[in-house]
């Protein structure tokens, strides 16, 4: 087949997929603001903040990969005309996930006392726990949204939780100004400050987005006369069944991320804010990676609804395609300027954490330069995540995203990650590795499947 076929799908791609991602920049943005203005304050603040956060991501991370088996079951029932279906899924996948949000937001609560049994340094502790308080309550109405988000991109509908999260992430940023340095009146609250704008921007989130559904003719009569407590066990069933291997699959690539933090935690304060950088700014380029995910998931799942599954692998090998380019770009930027990038995160003007800020900056420097590398791999694994949810292909992907992170990735960062080894380059060399593995392997798990599939339909016919 002609490249042809692949890149003329590029432009309607990259429109579905392009408020997405714009919306899971917004989350990030969020992050990026707390980041850069705690990070004002010094060096263990932005350490603390990277070190609550590292217990939210984890939460997160369940909640957010629990919410995407709403996305395929609407799109198949959209594609297919179901009405009734659609809205079962999305019902009782928002039941799942209110209940959920709340759980997570219980466990970080009750989890809190780890931080002291975690061998990170005893000042950045003391900072993060306040913080971590406001943070994890922010669950409940991010992992609701969650649900309204993943039904609307199932509908097609990419914009409308990209709106939500411009509107939250102007609220974030007014909130963090006035309440991390006291201005306008407001006392000075530091980094607790930027939990309350968090916490604030995701409940605005969540009550825009239903507003911004119920004013459209398609998604009306789906997010309005919820009998939110009339449940049927088997969709019940059907949605955990697919909920909980794609809440695993996020939670065993977050939580690598996650043990870096930790590992880096190990090493002291400044490469653990150093970490925080680099992290944060491959964390960007990782969302638009995720919006194609879910363009992947949308049109995989639109197509299996219709039952077209030669059309299914073409279009999904396109977006596989647009993911490589894209990366092959963002890792080619942050190669060129890995000096310079990290200086956006500290003020040099700070005569009194001068020495710190510079480690800071010559060690995430480091880090940039294996976050380059890793782009590409990054894309990869993502998008054929999202393919393979597409297909509602979830407990094989769970199986390879467990071996590929924690039986490749996590045990290279550890032994590379000590002082006397590689220190945090050597943990980030482990993510490399992680991260490749998942990709080479959940590739050669989509090309079996959708290759079956094809041959099954073709047997059919004939």
């Amino acid at each position: 087949m002609v490249l042809s076929q692949y890149t003329k799908e590029f432009n309607y791609n990259f429109k579905l997929a392009a408020p997405v991602i714009l919306g899971m920049l917004g989350h990030t943005f969020v992050s990026f603001i707390d980041n850069i203005m705690v990070g004002q304050l010094g060096t263990a603040e932005l350490a603390a903040v990277s070190l609550g956060n590292s217990f939210m991501f984890i939460a997160m991370s369940i909640g957010i990969g629990f919410s995407t088996a709403i996305t395929p079951l609407v799109a198949e029932a959209d594609a297919a005309d179901h009405f009734s279906e659609g809205k079962s899924s999305f019902k009782h996948g928002l039941f799942l996930c209110t209940v959920l949000g709340v759980v997570l937001f219980l466990s970080v609560f009750v989890a809190k006392p780890l931080l002291y049994f975690m061998k990170q340094p005893v000042e950045v502790v003391e900072l993060a726990l306040p913080y971590l308080n406001l943070v994890a309550f922010s669950l409940i109405p991010l992992i609701v949204f969650q649900a309204f988000k993943q039904f609307s991109d199932g509908l097609s509908m990419t914009r409308y939780p990209m709106y939500a999260t411009i509107i939250a992430n102007i609220v974030n940023v007014i909130l963090n100004y006035v309440l991390i340095f006291g201005k306008f009146g407001f006392p000075e609250l530091g980094i607790v400050g930027a939990a309350y704008g968090t916490l604030a921007s995701r409940f605005i989130m969540v009550i825009y987005l239903w507003w911004l559904l119920t004013k459209k003719e398609k998604s009306k009569a789906y997010v309005t006369n919820i009998k939110f407590f009339v449940l049927e066990k088997l969709m019940l069933r059907k949605i955990i069944n697919l909920g909980l291997p794609s809440a695993m699959q996020m939670f065993f690539e977050v939580a690598i991320f996650t043990a870096a933090i930790w590992l880096s935690g190990l090493l002291g304060k400044n490469p653990q804010a150093a970490n925080q950088i680099a992290l944060n700014l491959s964390s960007m380029t990782f969302m638009v990676a995720m919006g194609l995910s879910v363009a992947s998931m949308i049109r995989v799942g639109n197509q299996k609804g219709l039952h077209k599954y030669f059309e299914l692998r073409r279009i999904a090998f396109s977006i596989f395609l647009l993911a490589i380019l894209l990366a092959v770009c963002f890792g080619a930027i942050f190669f060129l300027f890995h000096d310079e990038l990290p200086k956006l995160y500290v003020d040099f003007n700070d005569s009194e954490n001068l020495l710190d800020n510079t480690e800071v900056v010559s060690i995430a420097a480091k880090l940039m330069i294996a976050a380059a590398i890793f782009q590409i791999s990054d894309g990869i694994q993502v998008v054929v995540l999202g393919a393979l949810r597409g297909l509602q292909d979830v407990k094989i992907p769970t199986i390879i995203t467990f071996i590929s992170y924690w039986l490749v990735g996590f045990p290279i960062s550890y032994f590379l990650g000590k002082e006397e080894a590689y220190g945090s380059f050597g943990i980030w060399l482990g993510l490399l590795a992680g991260l490749t593995t998942a990709a080479i392997l959940l590739f050669i798990r989509f090309n079996y499947l959708t290759k079956k599939l094809i041959l099954s339909n073709t047997n059919d016919l004939e």
